[in-house]
């Protein structure tokens, strides 16, 4: 669908096939979870309740899709649905150009704020979490430069919020090139 069009970028039509082949392999992913649950016996499930599985698309800032898989099950290889301990939560990140801060958004119901441990170091940010048997661990990719020591984290309501200053401000997403 994408292939056939083109504005004259080549770059444009490389991100469209890059968007296209990440909807296909989603798609592929969810007919494996679907063909495995209706497989599935009742008994093959038994355990703790809900499973949920998702994913999140996002464009990066180097322009290329991002897909990222979420929930307490995941499709394995041979096709059967694996519980997991431990939770992976539905996080956003938002990059704040006019207040140079990076702002992270993570959902983890059923845990407080002591529970909380939120970790940043130059490659990452690393968010864990444990009450009973809510359990919720994701590290989150970072290509800016974080001070570390403006971080400030709030929850409630089972949504986390941390909004860490930048260094410096990103670099510009263009450049100038001059015509001869």
């Amino acid at each position: 669908m994408w292939r056939d069009f083109d504005l004259g970028f080549g770059t444009t039509r490389r991100l469209f096939e890059d968007i296209d082949r990440e909807f296909r392999d989603a798609e592929e992913m969810l007919n494996r979870m679907f063909r495995t649950v209706r497989e599935m016996n009742p008994s093959d499930i038994a355990g703790t309740f809900p499973y949920y599985y998702g994913y999140q698309i996002t464009i990066g800032p180097d322009g290329k899709p991002h897909v990222r898989e979420f929930g307490n099950v995941r499709p394995s290889a041979r096709g059967l649905v694996e519980q997991s301990g431990v939770r992976e939560p539905l996080v956003d990140t938002k990059l704040e150009e006019k207040d140079n801060t990076l702002t992270i958004t993570a959902e983890m119901p059923g845990v407080t704020k002591q529970d909380i441990k939120v970790k940043v170091s130059p490659e990452y940010v690393s968010i864990h979490a444990e009450k009973g048997d809510k359990k919720y661990h994701t590290d989150i990719p970072v290509d800016v430069e974080l001070d570390d020591k403006s971080a400030k984290a709030t929850y409630s309501n089972g949504i986390l919020e941390l909004k860490i200053k930048l260094k410096a401000p990103p670099k510009p997403k263009e450049t100038e090139v001059q015509v001869e």
